[in-house]
């Protein structure tokens, strides 16, 4: 067997004192940073729409209730209708959005945007063109640009705030993130020693902090699709009675057992079920994937058909699906979703495979 270099901050634990051995290490300089999805990652969209000053700060609850009831803005529900005008020295303090300004914007009177005698425009200066963010924010960033073009509500996902801030993870927890992404970097290291790529890969139960699979890159002419990712699902299947690939030519590939009954031979179960009839998840369901690369579309899919709960990958890759070139982990299409982090180990990692660098 190969000879392996420690890997800094990592010692491997055996037996009942592997927590305790864990808690007592100290993680590596690496951050897992969360893989959102296109809405939460991008910048925010802006519309125009149409505004207009309160001249009568005593008619602003009539106004705001006659305009809400011609305009309102029912995709729209972050937007506050009014706003104090800004830097009013001397000038009408507040002002009134009226509505969005559709596909043609352009000047318009207040006859024309608000029509008599739904509307009494008294009160009300000339109307102005504003951009304002056309969807809700969702993270605190999102938010703080949105408030900057127009008073915005924000509901706040307290946990995304605080993975970006990178305190979701305990230490322990972030200790035992290495522990598992150190034996796919070991996986990924014995697959160049074999002459496959340098991909590792491992499936953890979280609930019982147990690796119930390792596997690596074992692809050839013969059996192009197996990347790391598809032979560890593979490898989990097995463990249940299940899987389509024999991989006992690749003794670093393991799997353990499942710790329910066997499934009965050839048992069928349906994508849209959790479990089987025999009480076992469903393949990967509620396990997490620890992978030094980031996985292709392919694998990326079938993390998503084997209900995978977590995916954290050490190092980007160009062909990446899982935040590089999509996100599929984050598709409101598909009939599963999962959450995704990168950046475990991510300088060793970037080492095993030259196209993540």
């Amino acid at each position: 067997m190969e000879s392996m270099e420690p890997i800094p901050g990592l010692t491997e634990q055996q037996g009942p004192d592997k927590a305790a051995g864990r808690a007592e290490q100290e993680p590596a300089p690496w951050q897992a940073v969360p893989v959102l999805s296109e809405q939460q990652s991008g910048a925010v969209e802006l519309v125009l729409a149409y505004a207009a000053p309160v001249l009568d700060k005593r008619q602003t609850s009539r106004l705001l209730r006659e305009v809400a009831a011609v305009h309102p803005l029912p995709a729209q529900p972050h937007l506050k209708r009014v706003r104090p005008r800004p830097g009013a020295h001397g000038a009408p303090a507040l002002e009134l959005l009226l509505c969005l300004a559709g596909p043609a914007p352009g000047p318009r009177s207040l006859a024309e945007l608000l029509p008599e005698p739904s509307v009494d425009p008294h009160g009300l200066g000339p109307p102005f063109l504003v951009p304002v963010p056309a969807r809700p924010p969702l993270t605190r960033d999102q938010f703080e640009e949105a408030r900057t073009h127009w008073p915005t509500a924000f509901h706040e996902d307290k946990r995304v705030t605080s993975a970006l801030a990178g305190q979701l993870f305990s230490a322990g927890e972030r200790v035992a993130m290495q522990d598992h992404m150190a034996r796919a970097v070991r996986a990924a290291r014995q697959a160049l020693a074999q002459g496959f790529r340098a991909v590792g890969a491992v499936v953890v139960d979280p609930a019982e902090d147990r690796v119930l699979a390792t596997g690596h890159d074992c692809r050839s002419a013969a059996s192009p699709l197996l990347h790391a990712v598809m032979v560890c699902i593979d490898l989990v299947a097995q463990g249940q009675a299940r899987g389509a690939y024999d991989l006992r030519a690749h003794p670093t590939c393991t799997f353990s057992p499942a710790a329910a009954p066997p499934a009965r031979a050839g048992a069928v179960r349906k994508l849209e079920e959790e479990e089987d009839e025999d009480g076992q998840p469903y393949v990967c369901t509620g396990y997490d994937l620890y992978v030094t690369r980031e996985p292709c579309a392919m694998c990326a899919m079938a993390l998503v058909h084997s209900r995978i709960r977590r995916v954290f990958y050490g190092a980007a890759s160009p062909d990446g699906a899982l935040g590089t070139c999509f996100r599929v982990h984050a598709r409101p299409d598909l009939n599963h979703r999962f959450q995704v982090f990168r950046g475990v180990l991510e300088d060793q990692c970037r080492l095993l495979d030259p196209d993540t660098s």
